[in-house]
């Protein structure tokens, strides 16, 4: 296993898109130089910040996981400001500094059915989840996107699992995806429900997750800027009211740990250890 949080000068190896439709909407993966990670827990993120950032980023920026190979750590990502779009224009050769692996990452119970719920980038970190799960025959992919679906490593992950997916095209298509959603969590009373996408799909699932009987976990996309807990800038409160960093914490909790996401105020902790 990756030694956590150690700080290293990396090498982006490549950069580039799944398909035209990724350039288009600003999808892409990058790999870097492997610092000497073995392996991470699917949910883990680091932290990247390249000489060109300078003084006008003074932060890096955090990004899930995609993949741990012997010779490169590759990340998915969508171009969605300054930051990523200074990501962007790297090129082979380019340093740039990585920390991590950090923070805590998805439950994996091999006898338990576990559904994975995925919208848009929050596929990410369900590309290593499915890749070293033990029983991948217990896994099941819910995936909803807007972008078109060749954009998303999806292949990669629908050849290892039961998978399927969801393109939001039109208003109304979000209903019926809400309705799919229910209807895939139902299944699953008992059972693991992994989620990671935007906060108010998050919020629908630990609804439905509550409905159903079965245990949620979600992962936060907050806005980081340290990834270690010293900045305090991606604050959430648990179930009690209490200030817990995200990137300490986190991304990765149960629903129930989170006022947010708990359905009760007073239920902290519930849903899992």
């Amino acid at each position: 296993m990756a030694k956590d949080g150690i700080c290293r000068e990396v090498t982006v190896v490549s950069r580039g898109f799944l398909s035209p439709d990724g350039e288009r909407n600003g999808l892409w993966r990058l790999a870097v130089t492997n610092p000497g990670w073995d392996r991470v827990a699917a949910g883990q993120f680091a932290m990247l910040r390249p000489p060109s950032f300078g003084q006008d980023i003074v932060w890096g920026r955090p990004f899930s996981i995609f993949g741990v190979t012997p010779g490169t750590v590759e990340f998915f990502i969508q171009t969605a400001g300054r930051g990523t779009a200074r990501l962007a224009e790297l090129s082979p050769g380019d340093p740039l500094v990585m920390w991590g692996p950090l923070g805590r990452g998805f439950a994996v119970e091999p006898d338990t059915p576990t559904l994975l719920l995925a919208g848009g980038v929050g596929i990410a970190p369900f590309a290593p989840y499915t890749a070293f799960h033990p029983a991948p025959g217990n896994l099941r992919l819910l995936f909803g996107h807007r972008v078109p679906l060749d954009a998303y490593p999806y292949a990669d992950l629908a050849g290892r699992i039961r998978a399927e997916s969801f393109h939001e095209k039109e208003p109304g298509d979000l209903d019926r995806f809400l309705d799919l959603l229910r209807r895939r969590v139902a299944d699953y009373p008992g059972g693991l429900v992994l989620a990671c996408g935007p906060r108010p799909f998050l919020a629908a699932v630990a609804d439905m997750g509550r409905e159903a009987g079965a245990r949620v976990q979600v992962s936060l996309e907050n806005r980081m800027a340290c990834g270690v807990g010293a900045c305090l800038g991606c604050v959430e409160k648990d179930a009690s009211g209490e200030p817990v960093q995200t990137c300490v914490r986190g991304p990765v909790f149960w629903a129930g740990e989170l006022e947010a996401f708990s359905g009760n105020p007073e239920t902290a902790g519930q849903g899992g250890g």
